[in-house]
């Protein structure tokens, strides 16, 4: 069987075979990418400096803790309460938050202090007497919040309650004479019903630590405390949430391109050459090998780090280097040397690249005896998963002609 046959035979044999299996004629873009997403609840993107902040505003009712208070009606003791909060998510699970807090406290005096001059019912008594007090005040706090919900259960963007512990520090006033400034420490409960990606409705819920002089009026004791209870409103300002952990795997289909255009010539040489054997046409066997455009392209993969080829592989190219000296002589033959990029260094994939499209041409040339001139090479250095997904398969060597 002479050579004509044999190139017959095996432009046959392997033009159908590339096209059960390529990809559609379609050209795919140079690059494409696929997003991966984490599996894990707990893995988010995080997010820019300017994301996830809030502003939140809330009104309530408040007591306040102090030498005598204990002793009015619940009616007489609680009063208004304002909060104006501006904040941040850093995590889903970590946050921070810079609040407003105030408007009046009402309370009970012996001594005369923010005394509204009206006598408390059943107080004075003999040697002890009792007025009511208001006085004017507010309490700047920072705060350290702690996303409970998403820290046991993970971060779900439509999650409808979420409970949050925080602690903060920050300095409170009364600011109707007599003044007083006050270091104070303040723990709670904010409680978030979420209605909408951008608005919560919260219930905060906290006490606050002060020094006992606070009121103007000191007892001896230890501190004196305030309790708050509010309803508000929270709007979260854009980008909302966090996105789960995601890789983005890049693909180079550069040279899945150049093979579905080498596939595509093969399917039509495949056509004419059988009718040409169907018909009997010698003549036009001949033409059709001796002007082939293309010869069926051979890959060459090599092992991580390597470019040494194997005696498998001297094989293929050698069927190559027959095919190669039997087709149109004004065909060049690309090779074109490629890298694993999730391996190694850019430089030394770079250098790989190259020595893998050289071993390639050595071998042609120097055991085949094929054309130098009738060969080039060239190196892409570290590329993506290239076919299949699969990292093995971009340690490899191309030859194509055209």
């Amino acid at each position: 069987m002479d050579i004509k046959t044999i190139s017959a035979a095996v432009l046959l044999l392997s033009a159908p075979a590339f096209a059960q299996t390529a990809e559609p004629k379609d050209t795919l873009a140079d690059y494409t990418d696929e997003v991966v997403y984490s599996g894990k609840r707990y893995e988010v993107v995080t997010n820019n400096f300017w994301d996830n902040w809030f502003v939140s505003v809330g009104g309530g009712g408040q007591l306040y803790f102090g030498d005598h208070d204990h002793q009015l009606q619940l009616g007489q003791w609680i009063s208004p309460a304002v909060d104006v909060a501006v904040g941040k998510w850093f995590s889903p699970e970590l946050g921070m938050r810079l609040m407003y807090s105030g408007f009046a406290l009402r309370g009970a005096t012996q001594d005369g202090t923010h005394s509204l001059g009206t006598d408390i019912k059943g107080k004075p008594q003999q040697g002890y007497w009792l007025e009511n007090s208001r006085f004017g005040f507010f309490f700047i706090h920072a705060d350290v919040m702690l996303n409970l919900s998403n820290v046991i259960g993970g971060y779900k963007e439509k999650r409808v309650y979420n409970i949050s512990p925080y602690l903060g520090v920050g300095v409170m006033r009364a600011y109707d004479a007599p003044t007083a400034t006050e270091f104070a420490l303040n723990a709670g409960l904010m409680n978030s019903f979420r209605i909408t990606p951008a608005l919560d409705i919260n219930l905060d819920i906290r006490g606050a630590m002060v020094s006992d002089r606070f009121d103007g009026e000191a007892g001896g004791r230890s501190g004196e405390g305030l309790l708050t209870a509010s309803v508000g409103l929270t709007y979260k300002f854009k980008e909302r949430g966090w996105e789960r952990s995601k890789t983005v795997i890049r693909y180079d289909n550069r040279a899945l391109n150049d093979l579905k255009d080498q596939i595509e010539a093969l399917k039509a040489q495949n056509a004419a050459l059988q009718q040409a054997l169907a018909e009997g046409n010698e003549a036009r066997i001949d033409t059709l090998i001796r002007h082939i455009n293309v010869v069926s392209p051979v890959m060459i993969t090599f092992k991580i780090g390597k470019s040494d080829l194997t005696r498998k592989d001297r094989v293929s190219l050698g069927m190559l280097a027959e095919l190669i000296k039997e087709t149109d002589p004004s065909v060049i033959y690309t090779i074109t040397g490629y890298a694993d990029a999730g391996t190694g260094s850019a430089e030394l994939n770079e250098r790989l690249s190259r020595e893998r499209a050289e071993a390639v041409y050595d071998c042609l040339v120097n055991e085949y005896g094929v054309e130098a001139g009738r060969l080039k090479t060239e190196h892409k250095g570290g590329v993506e998963n290239m076919f299949y997904d699969d990292p093995a398969l971009s340690r490899a060597a191309i030859t194509v002609g055209r």
